[in-house]
């Protein structure tokens, strides 16, 4: 991999970003207002204290995903990445130069969602904002990650959204939102250990609650780390030129 080739094509990505007030509003707002809606419809309980920091996990993961993947997959299937990849751009530098994009994408979407769930919404934390501004980041890396890894298997957009039932709905399920994972079959309560929106929960929830110390929480992005390194490297590794 050549870091000029990585920059200039984060560069190119958040360009076409820019100009596309849809997909900026799609990152940087909807997070923002799905938290809001919840913290609405529990209004006066105490329900949103407890399910607030798993919102903050959910859906910028998902928002993440969608763009992520859609954008990768557009690229493809418009000969852009062919031709990209005729030249000296490694798969590599193109799966990285996302990732860095999406990625500054989500520090800005995660300042905007964290900054309206406690100022505005009222999700009070106890623990270090830093520190949950730093796992909702890893958290939104992730759902960058995972897009760029489907992109790289589906042949069209209808098949992105296919692949939620694959890299999404599970971990949605078993991550601990509905119902405790200590109280799941014990099954479901291992493979839930295993994936990594169960862990960005787990700390999200220990950060606003004050309850665990910091190696407890720093152990979980560390899990959620491997997993995006791993995604990246498995997305370059499977990219294809284009789609047939």
């Amino acid at each position: 991999m050549n870091p000029m080739h990585t920059l200039a094509t984060t560069g190119r990505v958040l360009v076409q970003i820019r100009n596309d007030p849809r997909t900026i509003a799609l990152l940087l707002i909807v997070p923002s207002l799905l938290i809001g809606l919840v913290a609405w419809i529990f209004d006066e309980t105490e329900v949103f204290a407890d399910i607030g920091p798993a919102m903050l996990a959910l859906f910028p993961f998902i928002v993440m995903f969608l763009v992520t993947s859609i954008a990768t997959l557009r690229e493809r299937r418009s000969g852009t990445l062919e031709r990209l990849l005729s030249m000296p751009l490694g798969r590599g530098d193109f799966i990285l130069g996302y990732t860095l994009a999406f990625g500054l994408l989500a520090v800005v979407q995660t300042a905007v969602a964290v900054g309206y769930a406690t100022l505005v919404c009222g999700l009070e934390i106890e623990g270090p904002v830093w520190l949950l501004f730093v796992v909702a980041i890893a958290d939104a890396l992730l759902g960058t990650a995972l897009g760029l890894l489907a992109s790289a298997f589906a042949r069209t957009e209808f098949q992105v959204v296919q692949f939620m039932p694959v890299f999404v709905f599970p971990q949605i399920l078993l991550g601990g939102i509905f119902l405790p994972r200590d109280q799941l079959p014990d099954v479901l309560e291992v493979i839930g250990d295993w994936l990594p929106l169960s862990h960005a929960i787990d700390a999200l929830d220990a950060v606003s609650t004050g309850d665990e110390d910091t190696a407890y929480i720093w152990l979980r992005v560390l899990f959620i780390g491997c997993w995006i390194v791993g995604a990246v490297i498995v997305g370059s590794l499977t990219l294809r030129r284009r789609t047939p």
